[in-house]
């Protein structure tokens, strides 16, 4: 599986989002744009989707900004890629259907519908608060590296 720059650049965005989402104040695409180093104009495009989806709002006036829709815990790396990703959802094309209907039918069942199956639970599982447990894990003093 191979999420694009847009997919990936979205679950930072949130991740930032959801490591500020206790102060209540909504943060600007200019301000996480910076702070994470990813074009703006990037940023507005990834923002536009995930406001559709219902996982963020927007405020607007001199405060403005964007908050998480819901709390980190509640939002699934899932929700956010398919917000962003279109072919995530799309259902894979048939391989030798007009030859070998029957070869088709199997490999979609036993191969491409399980894969599918695995990849959407897999990302369900994972919270933005799972990924904001795991960056402050790894800030922890046993996970320090040191170079000489």
């Amino acid at each position: 599986m191979r999420i694009s720059a847009k997919g990936r650049y979205g679950l930072a965005a949130m991740s930032y989002l959801a490591a500020n989402y206790k102060n209540g104040m909504a943060i600007t695409v200019l301000h996480i744009s910076e702070t994470l180093g990813i074009s703006k104009i990037y940023l507005e495009q990834v923002f536009s989707l995930l406001k559709r989806a219902g996982l963020v709002i927007s405020i607007k006036g001199s405060q403005g900004g964007y908050l998480l829709n819901r709390e980190p815990n509640g939002i699934s790396v899932y929700e956010v890629l398919t917000a962003i990703e279109t072919t995530m959802t799309e259902k894979t094309d048939s391989t030798v259907a007009e030859k070998q209907p029957i070869l088709d039918k199997a490999l979609e069942t036993v191969v491409f519908s399980q894969l599918d199956d695995a990849i959407k639970s897999s990302l369900e599982a994972i919270s933005l608060e799972d990924i904001l447990n795991n960056v402050e894990k790894l800030k922890e003093p046993d996970n320090l590296m040191y170079f000489i």
